[in-house]
């Protein structure tokens, strides 16, 4: 048969592990705030140069020309 003290035992130190677990994920969580500075290469999105795609701003063409 089971022997419930030890089970409750090991509930309990799994308890603390869980709780003191817990807290430094809120300690984290609570200390990152928004970072000033310029991001890290890696970090930073890769910036295209001319017009972006879709732009309304496409050579002077007439429709009649492109049509043809």
């Amino acid at each position: 048969m089971m022997d419930v003290t030890k089970i409750l035992t090991e509930l309990k130190q799994e308890r603390e592990q869980l709780e003191e677990a817990i807290q430094s994920l809120e300690r984290l969580a609570r200390g990152r705030g928004k970072r000033r500075g310029r991001p890290p290469a890696w970090l930073a999105v890769e910036k295209r140069r001319g017009r972006p795609p879709g732009s309304k701003n496409k050579s002077a063409q007439p429709k009649s020309m492109a049509a043809a």
